[in-house]
């Protein structure tokens, strides 16, 4: 070799040029040459952008729907309770008026409306404890292992929530009525005095009796189908212990399905804060319901009979700000009590 002459060793030139392996298990690459995974995410990035508005197309038409037929008639009904119709020019014209807070101020010092919402919570009181009891009670029957005819059973309770709310009425009110009751019939057949239930004294009872029987069903479904997703081996470890079926029903069954209480305690509760057909059914049978013997039938008269739309406006607005608030408190004070925290 000639002075002056380099020799190159294979692998010894460029060799600061070249990405090292270690390079690339590092995931560096070349300069200009991006590898796959920036590929993908500069295409998945590209897709997003082309895609962006799908989602907000699918979401239209469930969005427009839920500001058509609720945020909107909403509004308005807010809207109303702060108007008014008067009279001006003599009598001749009656015109539309903004009156502030004077349409709550009537309808919470309206006697019937008060009257109202007092036998609401009367039947409530008799409603919920009765009718959730009695779905417990046959959801915890149903479930025990030795019980027969689980499947007829569970179809005939829950047969009467298929029936809507005016046909259960109607059936009840002539088995109410006198003259075509058989329970008055029996009654007198058995020398006892036959029991009048559409009295004033206890309407409320027979109108409680109807939401009852309609309610049991839906609620024992929920109860029930809360208690089979309980592990089995949880009774049988209760059963080695000792337990008999009462106490692992009381402290085992029970406190599982809390939540489903809760939940089925809740519906219960706004359900009888927005009971309308029963005693507007039974209304023509009797005397002793009028036309505002709860708030729902208030509201309707007002708005109906009346053509008051402005205080029937005030009236709903109260009734679903007390049915909000009533069912916060309770969902509060269950989460705090049951589970032992404040959210």
């Amino acid at each position: 070799m000639g002075i002056g002459t380099r020799r190159h060793l294979p692998g010894a030139t460029g060799s600061r040029d070249r990405p090292s392996a270690a390079g690339d298990a590092r995931g560096g690459h070349p300069s200009g040459a991006p590898d796959s995974r920036d590929r993908r995410r500069g295409a998945t990035a590209s897709s997003r952008r082309r895609g962006g508005a799908a989602p907000y197309l699918l979401v239209a038409p469930a969005l427009a729907l839920l500001v058509t037929f609720l945020l909107v008639p909403i509004g308005y009904t807010v809207w109303l309770s702060f108007r008014a119709s008067r009279v001006t020019a003599g009598g001749l014209l009656r015109v539309e008026r903004f009156v502030g807070w004077d349409n709550y101020a009537d309808v919470l010092t309206s006697s019937d409306y008060v009257d109202s919402v007092l036998r609401m919570l009367a039947y409530g009181a008799i409603v919920v404890p009765v009718m959730l009891g009695l779905a417990l009670l046959f959801a915890l029957l149903l479930d025990l292992s030795r019980v027969r005819l689980r499947a007829f059973s569970r179809i005939a309770i829950f047969l009467p929530y298929a029936v809507p709310g005016v046909i259960a009425s109607l059936l009840w009110g002539f088995l109410y009525l006198p003259g075509v009751s058989p329970i008055r019939d029996v009654a007198e057949g058995v020398g006892l005095p036959p029991p009048d239930f559409l009295a004033a004294g206890s309407v409320l009872f027979s109108v409680a009796n109807i939401g009852i029987w309609g309610g049991i069903g839906f609620n024992m479904i929920v109860l029930y189908t809360a208690l089979r997703g309980i592990p089995r081996e949880m009774y049988d470890a209760a059963r080695i212990d000792g337990a008999s079926e009462l106490q692992i029903a009381l402290r085992v069954k029970i406190p599982l399905i809390t939540p489903a209480l809760v939940l089925t305690g809740l519906f219960a509760l706004i359900a009888t804060l927005q009971v309308f057909t029963e005693p507007s059914t039974l209304k023509p049978l009797t005397d002793s319901i009028s036309f505002s013997w709860v708030p729902l039938m208030t509201i309707y008269r007002d708005a109906f009979v009346n053509n008051d739309i402005y205080t029937a406006a005030a009236a709903s607005v109260v009734l679903a700000l007390g049915t909000l608030s009533v069912s916060a408190a309770v969902l509060t004070f269950v989460q705090r009590r049951a589970f032992g925290r404040d959210q």
